[in-house]
């Protein structure tokens, strides 16, 4: 069985070691050594990068008791190589999770709650509580969080006998068999972990919520801590500048005034919606006179596009309204009298789209047709061009 130094110090990132076995999988090599510093993938907790023996490692998973490298290039079996475990992505790893672990520790003792599903994301480390949470207590879950972080408590790693740990009070997700390692970091939390963490809590430099979520029947929590947490807060520092300086606004105004901007947004949306309306009105006006009533009005508002063909049916025998889109038109056909149904179908095949509804009122698309050829495809021409 691989000897794993990573569990006897988080922070050795070179070693050597001997290689016991290395196969051929799908282009790349699966090899295992007697010792290794390289943390598998597995607890939530994403397996360490780097190199062996000059080949790069891009994944380590624990098969049978051994740890398995997957590199780009075989080694020889028996030789001695060198380790080398990528210094950023096992710090960022110890951030994360020793940050998850002070979080959920917090919430285990102030509400009870267990954490059930944990995952340290590309984008989010994401915990998953059996019971429900405000926003108040996450605020305060948080600050209280930050604090053992500011104190830069020791993160003690415990092996302790079966005697020792049945008079132990921990967190784990399932009953435990043989050797426990337990996590302890004290005003905290204690949990069994086979992880990966920070010797002290300062290490973690801070941790922030991004946002929680309902989730089944308690809530998902996402939060990220260390470089992740100070590069997210330099992201959005960066939106809110330049949020800011196209709304001419100082920094801590720019929700205000993004408010204020949406607030005038709407009111000339409502009042290019009026006028839409009386657009419509006008051109309906001018089909008054024919049995089959065609308007093309693309300054008509999506939502009034039914009324309008209902409107513009009144004491015809069809009413369509067509609204231009990039290609071809959305339309609404309707009819006191008639079953438009199959005009619907009729008017699909010939110019192409799709539509339906029921008898006295359809909507779709068409992909093409000049407005002549419609009104010709609907059964009428112009009636006061017939009478001339």
């Amino acid at each position: 069985m691989t000897i794993r130094l990573y569990n006897q110090d988080s922070a050795l990132l070179n070693f050597t070691a001997t290689v016991t076995l290395c196969t051929e999988k799908k282009g790349q090599f699966i090899v295992t050594l007697d010792r290794t510093a390289f943390f598998p993938e597995g607890g939530g907790q994403g397996a360490d990068h780097g190199t062996l023996g000059g080949a790069q490692v891009t994944d380590c998973h624990e098969a049978g008791g051994e740890v398995e490298h997957t590199v780009d290039r075989p080694l020889e079996v028996g030789s001695t190589v060198e380790g080398h475990v990528d210094r950023g992505r096992r710090l960022d790893m110890m951030q994360q999770h020793s940050g998850e672990h002070i979080f959920s520790g917090l919430v285990c003792s102030l509400f009870g709650y267990d954490n059930v599903g944990f995952h340290i994301g590309s984008e989010a480390v994401t915990m998953d509580f059996n019971g429900p949470l405000t926003q108040a207590d996450i605020d305060r879950v948080e600050m209280l969080a930050n604090e053992v972080v500011w104190r830069n408590v020791q993160v003690e790693t415990l092996l302790p006998s079966r005697e020792e740990l049945e008079s132990m009070h921990y967190r784990s997700k399932k009953a435990l068999e043989g050797e426990v390692r337990i996590v302890n970091i004290p005003g905290a939390d204690t949990c069994a972990c086979c992880g990966t963490h920070v010797k002290q809590t300062g290490s973690i430099g801070q941790i922030k919520v991004l946002g929680w979520q309902k989730y089944k029947s308690g809530v998902r929590v996402s939060i990220l801590c260390g470089r992740r947490a100070l590069a997210e807060e330099n992201a959005l520092l960066e939106q809110v500048k330049g949020a800011s300086s196209a709304l001419s606004c100082k920094q801590h105004e720019a929700a205000q005034a993004v408010q204020h901007l949406m607030a005038e947004r709407d009111q000339l949306r409502l009042k290019a919606e009026q006028l839409g309306l009386q657009l419509f009105e006008l051109m309906a006006a001018g089909e008054a006179a024919n049995a089959v009533r065609l308007v093309v009005c693309d300054a008509l508002p999506a939502n009034a596009v039914r009324k309008a063909a209902g409107r513009l049916c009144q004491g015809a025998r069809l009413g369509l309204v067509l609204v231009p889109r990039e290609e071809g038109y959305s339309f609404a056909l309707s009819s006191e009298t008639e079953d438009v149904r199959p005009v619907t179908k009729a008017l699909c095949a010939a110019f192409g789209g799709k539509g339906g509804g029921p008898k006295d009122m359809t909507q779709g698309v068409l992909m093409g047709g000049t407005p002549e050829e419609i009104r010709a495809a609907l059964g009428g021409e112009d009636d006061r061009a017939a009478a001339l």
